[in-house]
């Protein structure tokens, strides 16, 4: 009797212990989720402001590439005619006229081309012998090259430009033939551009 008394009290504290949580735990265990919550709120945040800081970029460069896109292709006349004649101007003459004029042109050429690169305006002038890229070349013609493998950029025929990033105008070159897979040599299509249809998009075989 007094056995069964004993029993039917352990087991009424072992539950009472068992329904009894601790109040500092709940707390802890409150704390560290609302705790995590905010961190991944925070992260989220960062990114959202991170994502918007280079849309912001990206549309600012896009609207200041595109108010002086139009201006710069204008004054790409003015370079290539400058470009000729500091290419085509005596290296020596006797006359002190003469030479004072070919510096002026030459000073001019090279004021030109800095403000160029200032604003974002670069030149694009392939080396001989390397790679033709359809994305920033185009392909005036053909001319095998015995030093030369196939591809690749023998001559620059007119300086390209592009304007932070964007292409404003594609370098002409001359490049050795490379033929497209069962196609003959100097078909247009080995030469065709992935973006479909801008700079290198064929090659001009009347060049």
């Amino acid at each position: 009797m007094v056995e069964d008394v004993i029993e039917d009290g352990a087991e009424n504290l072992a539950d009472a212990a068992a329904g009894t949580s601790d109040p500092v735990s709940d707390e802890t265990q409150r704390l560290m989720a609302e705790n995590a919550a905010l961190k991944e709120q925070a992260l989220r945040f960062a990114a959202e402001a991170e994502n918007t800081r280079r849309r912001a970029e990206r549309e600012a460069n896009d609207a200041r590439a595109y108010a002086i896109q139009r201006f710069a292709r204008d004054l790409l006349d003015a370079a290539d005619n400058l470009s000729r004649a500091v290419e085509h101007a005596p290296k020596e003459s006797a006359d002190p006229a003469v030479e004072t004029l070919v510096l002026g042109v030459q000073m001019t050429e090279k004021a030109l081309q800095t403000a160029f690169e200032r604003n974002g305006l670069k030149r694009v002038a392939p080396d001989r012998g390397a790679k033709f890229d359809p994305n920033l070349h185009q392909a005036m013609m053909e001319q095998p090259v015995s030093d030369l493998g196939p591809g690749v950029v023998v001559q620059v025929m007119q300086t390209g430009y592009e304007l932070l990033g964007r292409l404003v105008r594609p370098a002409m070159v001359v490049v050795t033939p490379k033929a497209a897979a069962g196609a003959p040599a100097g078909d247009a299509g080995a030469y065709a551009q992935p973006r479909g249809g801008e700079a290198g998009s064929s090659v001009d075989q009347k060049a």
